[in-house]
């Protein structure tokens, strides 16, 4: 049986390169693409690179995935059978002041993906939304039947205008498409603009934190390694049709086209200040807190019902914050010598 090879997008990001090396550890071929922009200094970047440069099985192009000509040529040398897309501009606040980078990455690159993959004969694409799409929702558990038209900032509304395109190629061209909406993913070798990252390393200088929402927010923190399982079990249980689809009343996560939305959380949220205390607790120093309103574009709540994916892919997250803190304090010590 040919070694299967998979297209990774954003695989020097922090979800991107977790999943390139539980994919290279399984045999499979992996062409990874990543522009190693500079919304957070590329050191890090180059550094989840050098871990995946010794597989005999990848290999690595920088690419922006909003170059057309370039993708194309990548795409087409490489010949993937699935492509995971997971190379995006995250960050809520970032994109209050900086749009245009969101429409770049989110939305043309989105589209230069997506649109090989209809014209390449890929078995199956899955890509990266976001929580973000439930914008303003009170109602919790987010489920991936809510209505999500009310987004509160520029990049829940790219990944919602994801969803769509995706649906209309699933539909026009029969193209098997899965979304995931991710909910506050963490761990070693994550993003440093994350709230994780941001209190360890100011708590350990001694820096006051700020804590949005005079700490009332609660989180579905979910682990890497939790979220890597559930992308990998998907992209081995392609999207199918809703035989069952009723357009009287239609469940918005599936349809008579090949098509999926899932939401991949942890399935039980956690209050702000207890994330804090067990940061505190395993660096062994309390924080300096600077308590601060809700800001713009944030939500007070995430949580995620996960029973579609559980039921479709057997996916079930099994760490629990406890256990995923004091894995990234580990590695933050180690990485940053402490």
């Amino acid at each position: 049986m040919a070694v299967q090879k998979i297209l990774v997008t954003g695989c020097a990001g922090f979800i991107g390169f977790h999943l390139s090396k539980l994919l290279l550890n399984d045999g499979y071929e992996v062409l990874g693409i990543d522009n190693l922009n500079n919304y957070y200094h590329p050191k890090l970047k180059l550094a989840r690179l050098n871990q995946l440069k010794p597989y005999k099985n990848f290999k690595f192009e920088k690419i922006d995935i909003a170059d057309r000509n370039s993708i194309t040529r990548s795409f087409r040398s490489f010949k993937p059978k699935k492509v995971v897309n997971l190379a995006a501009q995250p960050g809520v606040r970032y994109s209050l002041e900086n749009p245009y980078a969101y429409m770049d990455a989110n939305l043309i690159g989105f589209l230069n993906i997506i649109e090989l993959c209809r014209h390449n004969d890929i078995a199956g694409f899955i890509y990266a939304s976001s929580s973000s799409v439930y914008g303003g929702n009170t109602k919790i558990p987010f489920s991936v039947d809510d209505r999500v038209d009310k987004p509160l900032a520029f990049y829940g509304a790219t990944k919602r205008a994801n969803e769509l395109i995706a649906y209309v190629y699933s539909h026009l061209y029969g193209l098997h498409t899965t979304g995931l909406r991710f909910f506050t993913v963490y761990g070693p070798w994550g993003r440093p603009d994350m709230a994780m990252y941001i209190f360890t390393r100011k708590i350990l200088a001694g820096i006051p934190i700020q804590v949005f929402n005079h700490g009332n927010m609660k989180r579905d923190f979910t682990f890497i390694d939790d979220i890597v399982e559930g992308i990998v079990r998907v992209a081995d249980n392609i999207a199918k049709s809703n035989p069952n689809w009723d357009s009287t009343n239609p469940e918005p996560a599936t349809s008579t086209a090949p098509y999926r939305l899932y939401n991949i959380g942890n399935n039980s949220p956690v209050g702000l200040i207890r994330f804090i205390e067990l940061i505190e607790m395993n660096l062994e120093k309390k924080s300096i807190k600077n308590f601060l309103p809700l800001q713009p574009g944030d939500v007070p709540e995430t949580y995620a019902n996960v029973n579609k994916l559980m039921d479709d892919i057997g996916y079930s997250p099994s760490t629990s914050i406890e256990t995923g803190i004091e894995i990234f304090i580990n590695w933050y010590k180690d990485y940053y010598k402490v």
